[in-house]
């Protein structure tokens, strides 16, 4: 799929620039923790530039006709200040909050404590709704320490806390074999990491499955190639057009999305035009639907061990170092005020 394109002002004069509905921020970094204002500034520049990370080539991205905003995070509390700022924009957006519990394991080193993401999690669901606060449990891994069902006790503490400020669960399961470098930087932990089988997938699932009924949320999982609907769990849509049509009134995302609203099926799964929307620039199990993600590799300093998007800490240090002394960045590599 191609979004319009438009023209907009540069100090290197005027260039091409695509014009996404949605924007996803980001897969790639994570922009409410560290780089909320740059996003905040870009969004007043109205545009920002993408590199491509497989041949480095610049991509204007305007934000002309954005109309939603996807923000992934594991600490989006830089943006709980932010909120009122980014709501006079006008665009409808939520957040997919990863809130694991790996602090034992020292998997994810920069992250908050445990008790302060809830808190903040808490917060965030206060502000903005608790539909537009999608709780992630991503990814499940095991250790030779860590079994199915210490990871069960941290999920059911964690959901027992957020019950009543989401509606949704997302889990994953550990994707180790598929990245080398996630391989390279389990391997140089103390204890062995590894991918759950399939059949403590099964359990782990028929147990989530069973504490979210009890907390009255759903559960759907990430790029799965396992089946989980016996235990009520589907396969998610992470830029999800289902939510986005019921947090929008803007008719061109509406008809983006599903048609017009005078089909009278807006919110049915038979009026969504998900499938001719699929983002196929994802992986096959994945079931979003298009967006433009703004994100840029090695810029994350959360420096969790099985991420896949950051190259080295030195790389990560240094992009760091250009967040904090300026609001452009090597996100978008411009020089424009």
């Amino acid at each position: 799929m191609k979004w319009p394109t438009v023209q907009i002002d540069t100090l290197d004069g005027v260039k091409n620039a695509i014009a996404p509905l949605i924007i996803s921020a980001s897969r790639a970094t994570d922009i409410p923790a560290f780089h909320s204002q740059w996003f905040l500034h870009r969004l007043s520049t109205g545009f920002c530039v993408w590199l491509n990370p497989f041949n480095n080539q610049k991509q204007y991205i305007s934000f002309e006709n954005m109309k939603a905003v996807v923000f992934w995070s594991k600490n989006p509390a830089p943006m709980l200040e932010r909120l009122d700022e980014l709501n006079r924009f006008g665009f409808c957006y939520y957040f997919q909050f990863t809130l694991n519990d790996y602090e034992t394991e020292r998997f994810e080193t920069n992250v908050p404590t445990l008790e302060e993401r809830i808190k903040t999690f808490k917060l965030l669901s206060q502000k903005v709704g608790k539909e537009c606060v999608i709780w992630r449990f991503d990814p499940i891994i095991l250790t030779d320490r860590l079994t199915c069902d210490d990871i069960l006790s941290r999920i059911r503490y964690i959901g027992d806390c957020l019950a009543s400020y989401t509606q949704k669960l997302v889990i994953s399961f550990a994707d180790i074999d598929n990245y080398p470098k996630v391989r390279n930087n389990l391997r140089l932990l103390s204890t062995a990491c590894r991918e759950p089988t399939l059949s403590e997938m099964t359990y782990l699932a028929e147990e989530i499955s069973k504490a979210a009924r009890e907390w009255q949320i759903s559960v759907s999982s990430c790029c799965e190639t396992i089946d989980l609907n016996r235990f009520a769990i589907g396969h998610n849509r992470c830029i999800d057009p289902n939510l986005l049509l019921r947090l929008t009134d803007d008719v061109e995302l509406t008809n983006f999305l599903s048609g017009p609203r005078d089909h009278g099926l807006l919110f049915s799964e038979s009026s969504l035009n998900a499938d001719k929307l699929k983002d196929k620039g994802q992986r096959k199990q994945c079931g979003c639907v298009y967006s433009k993600d703004i994100g840029q590799y090695s810029t994350c300093p959360h420096h969790c061990v099985y991420c896949y998007a950051n190259r080295s800490k030195e790389t990560v240090r240094k992009n760091s170092i250009t967040f904090s002394s300026t609001a452009e960045s090597i996100l978008a590599e411009d020089r424009c005020e």
